[in-house]
């Protein structure tokens, strides 16, 4: 399990660390993620890029990840509820397909966030 808990943890960060720089670098996925309509998007990007690469990087030095994991289960609730459940609309197997990263992600958070609670 010690092996398994390790490759999660570096997929996981790398993720996070990946998708927290591209949307610092790349100005088509912050302004898709403004368009989203959330109060003060400026500022909400900024912390989520944040949040994304800081607990990334928790994650991979495996310091605090199951409090880093916690920040990085609600972004991708929220991301679920604002980017996938409108595509409930085309269809549950559509639904399924857009989400089905979003849902492997999430299933690893929370892995890693049990592990955390099981070992202390």
């Amino acid at each position: 399990m010690y092996t398994s808990f390790k490759l999660i943890r570096y997929v996981v960060a790398y993720v996070f660390i990946t998708s927290g720089f591209m949307k610092l670098t790349s100005p088509g996925l912050a302004s898709s993620f403004i368009k989203l309509g959330l109060p003060y998007p400026h500022l909400l990007i900024n912390v989520v890029i944040l949040l994304e690469i800081v607990c990334g990087i928790f994650i991979l030095f495996n310091k605090g990840v199951q409090n880093a994991a916690i920040p990085l289960i609600v972004i991708m609730i929220a991301a679920i509820i604002l980017t996938k459940v409108p595509t409930l609309q085309a269809g549950l197997l559509s639904f399924a397909f857009n989400a089905r990263l979003d849902f492997v992600m999430l299933t690893l958070l929370i892995i890693l966030y049990n592990h955390g609670v099981r070992h202390r």
